[in-house]
């Protein structure tokens, strides 16, 4: 190459201060020393890159268009500098966090805008899956974190435990066509559409709560499935969390009894046990304790 990056520096700074003195001021170096350099990147690159005609010292025509380049270099030249010092000092530079379907979402998201702001280096990759699509993600290595209930007999995994996550099977106020009582059961169900989340894991997962052989729809996410639910489009299982407001203005109708009983879930952060991390993804591991 015929020009350093302390040459395009030296460039640079003679284009944003004005004059060879003020650059020499700014680059901690003497006028002769910033006058040679320049004059040495102009014969190496035959371009007459100053126009020192004028009462200032400014680029030329030819000037300004090669120091539009040379920022964009020096720009990637800087971002490459901090990259090495991140990663020298054990920083990642991408963490992958999952949210399972069941998890409260905004107490999440506000526990890991405060982590990252104080990491503004590492880049937060989130995403939202349902079921066994979690598991299914950081047991491929495809997550470093997930916010979901798992296994915990499963060896693979290493959490701590943050909530519980209560289930109640509801439907709308004048879904069904009779009284609701204690006996419901799975037969008198079968002909109402069950609305249930779709597993979004390649490999089949576990089906929670479906009655056999009844009418069903499948959704994404638990937040449509709460909408068809309070529109009268089918009953369903859902975390207490998301529906206690419908509950107590009796837009939505609890259907426990006998045979449809309340259920919890314990949520916990989980990762893949052994798995290496760097210092940024030991300290959100440690932080999480904040939100048991």
């Amino acid at each position: 190459m015929r020009f350093t990056l302390a040459d395009l520096e030296c460039l640079a700074a003679v284009a944003e201060e004005g004059s060879l003195q003020a650059a020499a001021t700014k680059l901690h170096r003497t006028h002769p020393a910033v006058h040679a350099t320049l004059k040495k990147l102009e014969h190496n690159t035959g371009i007459a890159l100053l126009d020192r005609e004028g009462y200032r010292i400014r680029l030329s025509e030819a000037g300004k268009a090669f120091h539009r380049e040379a920022q964009e270099l020096l720009h990637k030249a800087s971002h490459l500098e901090a990259l090495a010092q991140q990663l020298g000092g054990g920083e990642e530079t991408d963490l992958k966090v999952v949210i399972g379907d069941l998890t409260p979402v905004p107490p999440v998201l506000r526990h890991l805008k405060r982590f990252f702001a104080a990491c503004p280096r590492t880049r937060l990759h989130l995403h939202f899956e349902a079921l066994s699509g979690p598991w299914e993600r950081l047991l491929a290595g495809e997550a470093d974190f997930i916010v979901h209930h798992i296994d915990k007999s499963d060896s693979r995994f290493e959490w701590q435990d943050l909530q519980a996550v209560t289930l109640v099977p509801v439907a709308a106020r004048d879904y069904l066509p009779f009284p609701v009582s204690k006996n419901l059961g799975p037969e008198q169900m079968k002909p109402f559409v069950q609305v249930i989340i779709r597993d979004s894991a390649s490999a089949e997962g576990r089906n929670y709560f479906v009655v056999p052989g009844a009418h069903s729809w499948t959704v994404a996410d638990q937040q449509t499935k709460k909408d068809l639910i309070v529109h009268g489009m089918g009953w369903g299982h859902m975390p207490l969390h998301l529906i206690e407001r419908e509950l107590r203005a009796g837009k939505l109708l609890s259907l426990e009894g006998r045979h449809f009983k309340r259920s919890k879930l314990e949520l916990v952060v989980a990762r893949r046990r052994g798995a290496a991390s760097g210092r940024v993804a030991r300290q959100l591991w440690q932080s999480f304790a904040e939100l048991a």
